[in-house]
């Protein structure tokens, strides 16, 4: 397929219906998804009908955006929004004069462009503290461009790292170091690799991150899907992709070094401490520590670094046989025959407590996210072809500062702590789990035999979950279960299986910093990512390291 030249194009949205029993014959308005992926042909025969122009007229054709509308179900429509370029501009200019089609508008390209770099000479590499998301797009885009970074993992690599998951799950003791939380790649390298932001991308960042996950090994479709994923797999390769990218570059890349301190002077970073044995010179850190650094956070409490507790979102994870949200998001005709389907839910409730899902896994797993000994916590995966038996989300309830039970910027992270703390105790050390009848019920779940098993990874034990919650959020989870239950059938039914505590949703904690990015008490020093509260998810977090980079190549020239 043709990509649109860097010049004025067309952008045009169609949709075409969608039928997964048609046979492959005669499918220019009528196609099955493997059929349409990809299929120039097709699309650039729809859009010259659009135009009013010949196909041979149309000299490139890219896709823009894709989704499957099911709104009239069982009847689904592949929706496009796709980008043509004509064969001449005259005819362009003709086409947007007299197309009466609202459909079809003008189409500019902004391409990401990174920022004419400063003046100044930095007299020590910058270091970026962390290999999530935002540590490494920030460490990339710093390496790409001159400025050699060095980036410091505590964890280890992506390889280590997942025998060291693998390993825990099976029953071995939790690594604090090396686990769902820590390592290179960061939280978001156990998930379910979902791409899609809610930010705003003037500057044309998102674009960017994008385009770099394709350079570094992700399939081209996330370029376009609305809900792009590449799945734990997929994502694992990408990371060490990118590390090798950065050290091909000048930069390089520690693991097994952990932030221990920082030295400054005059209000001035001036190094950094790895394992509280070495001191690196530098005068510009990123951090980029994640939502789970809690010694960190602590350090960082202790030498007056401004913070404040936030607001996140707790509750449970909630599986279900995938086949249940197929066929009520496509119909019953077309359920097993689609992707598995997501779904995005929201509800408000008597206590004045929204609930919504989240971090929805279509096919996926419910894996133990543990850091800390003695403390349990929860998230979803899935792989890229999302073709385990079970959907599961996390239904989480809004917190604030009000709920922590004491004041100060580390108010949230105690509150997490004293949760998990519970669910580790409710499970016996094993993740909790209870199916949904039992919770509403506030009976203990015993017998597992000929019912709807947890898709888990990790050992898992059947309890009673009712008090794990605190009461506000118990009752608004169970009020947004049966709203939702009202969307989707069978969601609140009895095979629900309900599995503790989901408390890792986003940052308790949001690390000041000012209009250059900086942190108001030490200059040179860049919060940044989920962790210092400025992101939420792979993507955004990606596209503020990347803001970060900018900021610093704004006042440097390339360390070289």
């Amino acid at each position: 397929m043709k990509h649109i030249e860097n010049k004025s194009s067309l952008k045009i949205q169609f949709k075409i219906a969608l039928n997964v029993n048609l046979n492959k014959e005669n499918i220019v308005d009528r196609l099955t998804l493997p059929d349409i992926i990809d299929n120039s042909a097709v699309l650039t025969k729809k859009a010259a009908k659009i135009l009013g122009v010949k196909e041979t007229d149309i000299s490139a054709l890219c896709i823009l955006k894709h989704s499957i509308d099911a709104r009239k179900k069982p009847q689904l429509f592949q929706v496009y929004t796709v980008g043509v370029t004509l064969r001449n501009e005259k005819l362009q200019e003709k086409v947007i004069k007299y197309c009466k089609d609202k459909s079809v508008a003008p189409y500019i390209q902004n391409p990401y462009i990174f920022p004419s770099t400063g003046k100044t000479k930095l007299s020590f590499r910058p270091v970026v503290i962390g290999t999530g998301p935002a540590g490494l797009f920030c460490g990339y885009m710093l390496a790409k461009y001159g400025y050699q970074p060095i980036l410091l993992e505590r964890g280890f690599d992506v390889d280590t790292r997942t025998k060291d998951v693998e390993a825990y799950w099976s029953g071995g003791s939790l690594n604090p170091d090396s686990n769902v939380q820590f390592g290179e790649g960061g939280a978001g390298t156990f998930s379910d690799g979902k791409l899609n932001t809610l930010v705003k991308d003037k500057h044309g960042r998102n674009k960017e991150v994008l385009r770099i996950f394709v350079q570094f090994g992700t399939p081209e479709h996330i370029l376009y899907e609305s809900k792009p994923h590449i799945g734990t797999d997929v994502l694992r390769q990408v990371v060490i992709n990118l590390r090798n990218a950065i050290i091909a570059c000048g930069g390089e890349v520690r693991f097994g070094a952990k932030m221990t301190g920082f030295q400054v002077k005059e209000g001035t970073l001036c190094a950094v401490e790895v394992n509280n044995s070495e001191w690196i010179q530098t005068t510009q850190a990123v951090l980029a520590i994640g939502h789970s650094a809690r010694d960190t956070f602590t350090y960082l409490d202790k030498i007056h670094v401004p913070m404040e507790a936030k607001a996140f979102a707790i509750g449970m994870r909630v599986e279900h046989s995938q086949c249940i949200i197929n066929e009520s998001m496509y119909g019953k005709e077309q359920g097993n025959q689609l992707p598995a389907a997501p779904y995005k839910l929201t509800a408000q409730t008597s206590t004045g407590r929204g609930v919504y899902s989240f971090c929805m896994c279509p096919g996926g797993f419910v894996v133990n996210a543990s850091s800390e000994p003695e403390q349990i916590a929860v998230n979803g995966m899935s792989y890229a072809d999302r073709d385990g038996e079970h959907a599961n989300s996390a239904i989480i309830v809004q917190v604030t500062p009000k709920d922590y039970g004491e004041n100060g910027p580390l108010a949230g992270i105690t509150f997490q702590r004293q949760l998990e703390k519970k669910a580790y105790l409710l499970g016996s050390g094993k993740v909790p789990v209870q199916y949904y009848e039992d919770y509403v019920k506030n009976v203990s779940s015993e017998n597992i035999k000929n019912r709807e098993k947890p898709c888990m990874k990790g050992a898992y034990q059947l309890t009673n979950l009712r008090g794990l919650l605190p009461t506000d959020c118990e009752v608004a989870f169970l009020e947004g279960m049966e709203q939702f239950d009202k969307i989707i059938p069978g969601f609140a039914g009895k095979e629900t299986i309900l599995s503790g505590i989901e408390s890792r949703t986003s940052s308790p904690v949001r690390i000041h910093r000012d209009e250059t990015l900086q942190s108001p008490a030490i200059k040179g020093l860049y919060p940044c990512g989920e962790g210092a509260g400025y992101a939420g998810g792979i993507t955004s977090a990606a596209m503020d390291g990347i803001l970060i980079a900018e900021k610093i190549a704004q006042e440097f020239c390339p360390f070289l």
